[in-house]
């Protein structure tokens, strides 16, 4: 089932075939829409490209990326292949990744002829900055080799074998390019497989191979051989002086010509058949991306260095494309290239059956729809699931007569990224995740415990609820009185050290505070730490006593129910000139949804800057104006009261609706007029700073009071903001993820909305992390203003921001620069600042005043100079400010010498290096959690507690004073289940599983086990990826399921005391005592203790299997109780 007799359906189109003539000819030209355009090409390549290799340009890698998908999808079972860049940096250049490198070998052995054509002709996707990067010839690749079932290798010669071809050897196999052994077992990603292999040994017999998720670790499916191609581009020898020459300061480093043979490096373009079809997708965008990519690329190595690695492309490929497609102009004009124009496949839907009525409207418009599903079961599923309409599979050829397909639904199983709607073929084609957008659910926390243990590394600071803060010092399996356990060693106050059990995973958590200063260590046998958390525990109580009584308050009072949207809310709708994300509209849903209620609204929109959080708070002040309410815009700075009054006048300006805006701009005669006019009721939407919520500021009948960038106004402001919650409805707009998480540990007090998708076309910020380099300085700012845009440098320091500024006039003349700091006069401040606006300089030199929500599109560099001052989340706020337009963004993060770097600024600029991916905020703002400390996220009052306790255990503490409150009932001590005292070894042995990281991991995964289920598809697991389950682990499982079993049945205590075993609390009946007796004679039951005991062996083994059978005998008796069986 795949896209495949889509193709078919082209020839319908007149364009599509002048486009095909064309092609057949060589040198064509044509206009085609981007949706369309991995459609026409598919066509193409089994119709006038047929029988020839095909080689796709796009701009990017991503665009490849997708763009190889979307032919795969049409294409299926042609082999589609996908050819990377290697990336801008020295060390991409001279020792590429091997996750890439065999992307590039199996991609150029195909289109050289070197390698058998796997479904017909080879079908390769490349980036433009991909072909300019120079290639070795192929005789100076290492070697691969093939293993097979029934072959004899031995591991240690193997493992040489894979280092010599570029394989990189690792704890766990994850990406393309690494292997690992443990015991017997090789895993191994080869470089051109889309899959990891896993192969299993009988001494040196290869037993079995199979393909594993690398996600999973779990096994997908049997094979007999595999190829092991080469992860390296050059062999060893050539490879090891690059190597060490990367460990050398970059002054230091010799001519790139010494360390790799750059004369035997050509250009792709060269090494690909004659016989080879190029055609260009999106040729407008070559050249631009070429250009960046350059910049990149010389900002990041010597200009010397870099020439030896890139040629010029463009003029190659023009001479050599077959087609190129560039995108439809907005009016014919009298083009005479052959135009095929297509609308993207976009859906507002949230369900299937929200989804039917726009399929409905299309096939009621004669249109063929199909839909592609992900997993054919996904689409049997919704098939199923149909109301009103029917649809079939697509399977094999379209149904019909004379082979024609009439206006039908069709679901096909295929992957793909993006569809179209074209008119001129009357056809549809959805991408399920584009036709329907999911609610995601809310992912599942593990309440007091690490996320993830595997993150834990020696000498982090942990908190153990029993004895407070220590250092973590190393995971440790020690032998005690000839019992073998796992222990977490943990260094407390004085040197003193506890080693504690694994089982106590879930009592131990990463400290955070509330500031980057090192806590102090907890003494042992002191009970200072008990008061410290009863302290912290009573301070929990109160603040959730004051947010539980705000919340209710709200809940008991009536606010106003605002109507359905009425015409003007409609047409502010029509009239936004951009597609809706599908959070956004979830947002706008449910803000509207809550307008709609009787309860006042308190709704927080969270969002990166720049993805339409404005546009919601814009839909809600329409719908409350339109009722006849007022609505209050609060807004930190007075900059931004002037462009928030600028786009909503823009968007209300064929609405009746009177807007206006206070600041320190305006007169204050201009500013008393307009209060008057609010009391008055004249004015519908007042815009201002926290002027607004000044004693002589009423307004006649307020409905919506909407914040933007709550986190930025003081105490007094957010208690006076307290009382106005409590009466009318409020936005909250933030794109600072942290109180998000406040929020949602606070079990739901308020409701938010999350806003991740970026807008159609945002492209990712290029985030340059290095050293302050003036040359590289002068080409960012003429690059930006030589392609009409403008630049902000920050530099933040007021004493030297002019001579910098004076600095930089001299590096770059001809360019306009402005000054901004926070201590110059208010009126020159904000004239400088809207001069910038308008456009009348090209570079602003400023401090962190930036920071505050400024949208200026033209905007697309960033230079900051001494980034490593910054706090994590304001160097993310601050590279927001730039990249909010369609254009590639640029942002520069400059910091002194590597050696002046604290280890805090260095963890922070990796951070923001490693993190340049659109929606990145809430990582950012995590790692920005754990390097900086909480902070009095909480309020001053409570943020003593949190540096005494931690912020991951205050928060626990909260919820939990919270839940108590909230439900009525009295607080009880934390649960901390079943105490389990078995003198047994259970650990995991270093032969088995023998990198610290997944030991760690794995005892997590047992202790946080919930059902029996889970350990046995843990057990699975074990087998899968490590092979036989050894006895200590095994018994790990076993003492789990033991617990969870006895624990279902309300025992708290399960210990051997004396040589017995002793399960309490049980109650239990006479028959379900008799029941257990005549499985196990030996076992007594004690009613008056409620303890049910037996005498158990010495041996450990025995005795972990006499535990075993109790256990078991107890489960049984329950059930047939449960069950009424006699």
């Amino acid at each position: 089932m795949s896209l495949r007799p889509l193709l078919d359906l082209a020839t319908d189109d007149e364009a599509y075939l002048a486009v095909a003539d064309a092609t057949r000819s060589g040198g064509a030209t044509a206009r085609v829409s981007g949706a369309i355009q991995p459609y026409v090409v598919a066509a193409l390549a089994e119709d006038a490209l047929a029988g020839r290799p095909l080689l796709v340009v796009v701009a990017d890698d991503v665009a490849a990326r997708e763009f190889a998908r979307d032919l795969r999808a049409y294409l299926a079972p042609r082999a589609v292949r996908h050819y990377p860049s290697r990336g801008t940096g020295y060390a991409s250049q001279v020792a590429p990744s091997p996750h890439l490198v065999g992307l590039r070998i199996a991609a150029l052995d195909a289109l050289a002829g070197r390698s058998a054509a796997d479904g017909g002709a080879p079908v390769v996707v490349a980036s433009a900055i991909a072909l300019a990067e120079t290639v070795p010839e192929p005789d100076l690749r290492p070697e691969g080799f093939e293993l097979r079932v029934g072959e004899d290798i031995d591991l240690d010669f193997a493992a040489e074998l894979l280092v010599d071809a570029g394989y990189e050897r690792v704890d766990q196999v994850e990406a393309r390019g690494q292997f690992a052994i443990r015991g017997d077992i090789l895993d191994v990603f080869p470089a051109t497989e889309d899959r990891a292999t896993r192969i299993e040994l009988f001494g040196d017999e290869i037993e079995s191979m199979r393909w594993f998720s690398t996600f999973t670790q779990r096994s997908l499916g049997e094979i007999d051989a595999v190829e092991l191609a080469p992860a390296a581009e050059l062999a060893s020898e050539h490879r090891e002086a690059a190597a060490l020459a990367l460990d050398d300061e970059e002054s230091e480093r010799p001519p790139i010509a010494e360390l790799v043979p750059v004369d035997r490096f050509r250009a792709p373009l060269e090494m690909i058949s004659a016989d080879t079809a190029v055609v260009i997708a999106g040729e407008e965008d070559i050249e631009p991306a070429l250009r960046d990519h350059w910049d990149d690329v010389t900002a990041a190595m010597h200009t010397d260095d870099a020439r030896r690695f890139y040629v010029d492309v463009a003029g190659p490929l023009t001479e050599r494309a077959a087609l190129r497609l560039r995108a439809p102009r907005d009016t014919e004009g009298g083009a005479s290239e052959p135009t095929i124009r297509a609308q993207a496949a976009v859906s507002a839907a949230r369900s299937l059956a929200e989804a039917e009525g726009q399929l409905e409207r299309e096939l009621g418009s004669g249109y063929r729809v199909v839909v592609a599903f992900e997993h054919r079961g996904e689409a049997e599923r919704s098939r199923f699931n149909l109301k009103r309409l029917s649809a079939r599979l697509l399977d094999g050829a379209p149904p019909g007569p004379d082979g024609q397909w009439p206006a039908e639904l069709a679901f096909a199983e295929a992957s793909l990224s993006e569809g179209f709607v074209a008119p001129s073929l009357r056809l549809a084609v959805y991408p399920w995740r584009k036709l329907v957008h999911r609610r995601r659910p809310a992912r599942p926390t593990v309440k007091g415990s690490l996320a993830s243990m595997a993150e834990l590394r020696v000498g982090d600071y942990v908190v153990h609820e029993d004895h407070g803060i220590a250092r973590f010092a190393g995971f440790e399996t020690k032998t005690v009185g000839g019992i073998t356990r796992d222990y977490l060693e943990l260094e407390y106050k004085g040197g003193d050290r506890v080693f504690a059990p694994t089982e106590q995973l879930a009592k131990i958590t990463r400290y955070v505070g509330v500031g980057s200063e090192t806590p102090q260590l907890s003494a042992l046998g002191s009970k200072r730490w008990d008061a410290i958390k009863a302290r912290a525990r009573r301070a929990a109580q109160e603040l959730a006593g004051e947010l539980l009584n705000l919340y209710a308050e709200r809940a008991a009072r009536k606010g106003h129910a605002f109507p359905p949207d009425g015409e003007w809310s409609l047409k502010l709708e029509q009239d936004f000139p951009y597609r809706e994300t599908a959070d956004q509209l979830e947002a706008i849903e449910a803000t509207k949804a809550d307008m709609e209620s009787e309860q006042p609204m308190d709704r927080l929109i969270c969002g990166d800057v720049g993805y339409g959080k404005t546009e919601v708070a814009l839909r809600a002040a329409c719908k409350a104006a339109e009722d006849g309410k007022q609505v209050m815009m609060l807004v930190p700075t007075t900059v931004l009261v002037q462009q928030h009054l600028g786009t909503f006048r823009e968007r209300f300006a064929d609405l009746p609706f009177e807007i206006e805006g206070i600041s320190r701009l305006r007169k204050p005669a201009d500013v008393r007029d307009v209060l008057q006019r609010f009391a008055d009721g004249q004015v519908d939407i007042l815009i201002g700073t926290h002027r607004l919520l000044s004693r002589d500021v009423r307004a006649k009948d307020l409905g919506l009071l909407i914040i933007d960038e709550e986190q930025r106004f003081g105490v007094r402001q957010k208690e006076l903001l307290r009382q106005l919650k409590l009466r009318v409805d409020v936005l909250t707009l933030t794109a600072t993820p942290i109180p998000r998480t406040l929020q949602m540990g606070l079990a739901g007090l308020r409701d938010i909305s999350v806003i991740e998708t970026p807008p159609e076309g945002r492209r990712p910020i290029r985030t340059y992390v290095g050293p302050y380099d003036e040359e590289l300085v002068r080409r960012a700012i003429e690059r930006e203003v030589g392609r009409g845009g403008q630049v902000f440098f920050l530099h933040n320091r007021v004493e030297t921001l002019h001579e910098t500024a004076e600095r930089l006039r001299a590096l770059c003349p001809g360019v306009r620069f402005a000054e901004a700091h926070g201590r110059m006069d208010a009126a020159e401040l904000e004239t400088t600042m809207l001069s910038f606006l308008r456009g009348d300089f090209d570079c602003l030199v400023a401090t962190t005043i930036i920071e505050s929500g400024l949208d200026i599109p033209q905007a697309n560099t960033l230079i900051v100079d001494r980034a490593d001052l910054l706090g994590l989340a304001q160097a993310y706020q601050i590279r927001g400010r730039v990249g909010r337009s369609k254009e590639r963004a640029f942002a520069y993060m400059l910091h002194p010498a590597e050696e002046q770097l604290s280890p805090e600024a260095a963890a922070r600029l990796a951070t923001l290096a490693d993190h340049t991916e659109l929606g990145s905020g809430f990582a950012i703002a995590m790692r920005d959690l754990e390097l900086r400390g909480a902070g009095d996220l909480l309020g001053e009052e409570q943020s003593g507690h949190v540096a005494a306790v931690g912020f991951e255990l205050y928060l626990a503490m909260l919820e939990e004073a919270t839940e108590a409150m909230r439900t009525g009932r009295a607080e009880e001590a934390p649960e901390s289940g079943v105490r389990l005292d078995i003198d047994v070894s259970a650990y995991v042995p270093s032969d088995y599983i023998p990198y610290e990281a997944a030991k760690i991991e794995l005892h997590r995964r047992i202790a946080g086990a919930r059902e029996t289920g889970e350990l046995r598809a843990l057990a699975e697991e074990l087998r899968d990826r490590f092979g036989e389950v050894p006895d200590p682990v095994n018994a790990l499982l076993e003492l789990q399921r033991v617990r969870l079993e006895v624990g279902r049945l309300g025992a708290r205590v399960a210990e051997v005391r004396g040589g017995r075993l002793s399960i309490s609390p049980l109650e239990l009946t006479s028959d379900q005592v008799a029941a257990i007796r005549e499985e196990i004679p030996e076992a007594m039951y004690e009613t008056s203790k409620r303890t049910l005991s037996l005498r158990v062996p010495s041996d450990p083994g025995e005795r972990l299997a006499a535990v075993q059978g109790l256990v078991d005998a107890l489960v049984a008796a329950s059930s047939r109780a449960t069950l009424g069986v006699g």
